[in-house]
């Protein structure tokens, strides 16, 4: 099944300008009044509930059913520290990774670094629903009465299923715990930002880049525009991906390499802890250099329909170069 990246569509679910939620979602249909959106807080935990629907949705041709956009605030500041995503059934049944389309997280009352207009996109999940936990001692700031907001789809052509689910857990610092503040910076070999979207290529949609039977290496150049030394990436790919990696083309140096856990016909099956990049030292990255990023993936050749890909990272980064994040951490 063909799941968009959580990471791409949210610049295509949202206008450009920041506002209190006036985004209009037009990629996929939105179920009014078809299902609810719930937020409870627990201690250190925040979990958003969403559910249930009946798959098929019954919109023939569209790649997803999308629930409302919800938008809620917490009571108070909190500090982000990790999360993870889950789809089941009301039951309690688990049920398979790629009935869920994605899980997209959004403060729409703080920009984007990587995308300026566009609200912050600072955690979501696609079909990899790799839990991510941030070196301790970082975390990405939630402020008190801020606009955040949820947008959330499921896959309308999975099996006919019954009361279909999904949460999205976010941990919080506990209260009173020293945290250094992580801004959230988005790269990929896709465009990522809705202002871009007409620079785009024929073959790259919101599904991602077409690819075709055979073995395709694909790159696309990236400039930041901050430097930073990233603490965690969170990793995004789709089914028959083999490796996503990020370069620094002036200094010659690798600084990511993920590859993916596949079945034997390529199927996403998930990113394993160890290749998912979690370290309190970092790695720079800055305004100055040239950096790359690359995607390979494996089309059978038995199989005639055309997939498509994506290789993207969400990055966590504090601001400025690793030896003052090392110097600020030591006083």
């Amino acid at each position: 099944m063909r799941i968009i990246m959580a990471f791409l569509l949210v610049t295509a679910l949202t206008a450009p300008a920041l506002g209190a939620g006036n985004h209009d979602h037009h990629a996929v249909p939105t179920l009014q009044g078809q299902t609810t959106t719930a937020v409870s807080i627990q201690g250190n935990t925040v979990t958003l509930t969403f559910g249930p629907i009946d798959l098929p949705s019954g919109h023939d041709g569209e790649l997803a059913a999308s629930m409302p956009k919800h938008i809620f605030e917490l009571p108070k500041d909190m500090y982000l520290v990790g999360y993870k995503s889950a789809v089941f059934t009301k039951e309690g049944k688990p049920l398979p990774q790629n009935y869920l389309h994605h899980i997209l997280m959004l403060n729409n009352d703080k920009e984007s670094v990587s995308c300026p207009g566009e609200p912050l996109f600072f955690a979501g999940a696609g079909l990899e629903m790799t839990e991510a936990r941030f070196p301790q001692g970082y975390g990405v700031k939630l402020g008190k009465g801020k606009k955040l907001m949820s947008v959330v789809a499921f896959y309308h052509k999975a099996p006919p299923t019954k009361d279909v689910m999904a949460t999205f857990t976010m941990e919080m610092a506990p209260e009173g715990v020293p945290i250094k503040e992580m801004d959230v910076y988005q790269v990929g070999v896709n465009i990522v930002c809705y202002s871009k979207f007409g620079e785009r290529g024929k073959d790259q949609t919101d599904e991602g880049i077409e690819l075709k039977p055979g073995v395709h290496v694909l790159s696309a150049p990236i400039k930041f525009r901050m430097d930073g030394c990233v603490k965690f990436a969170y990793p995004h790919g789709h089914d028959e991906l083999l490796l996503i990696a990020l370069e620094d083309k002036t200094e010659k140096r690798t600084l990511l390499r993920t590859v993916p856990d596949v079945a034997q016909d390529g199927r996403f099956l998930a990113f394993q802890p160890h290749q998912v990049y979690r370290d309190p030292h970092g790695f720079p990255v800055d305004t100055q250099h040239d950096y790359e990023m690359t995607m390979v993936y494996h089309h059978l050749l038995h199989v005639p329909d055309i997939q498509h890909g994506m290789g993207n990272y969400l990055l966590y980064m504090t601001p400025g170069s690793c030896q003052s994040d090392t110097q600020t951490a030591a006083n």
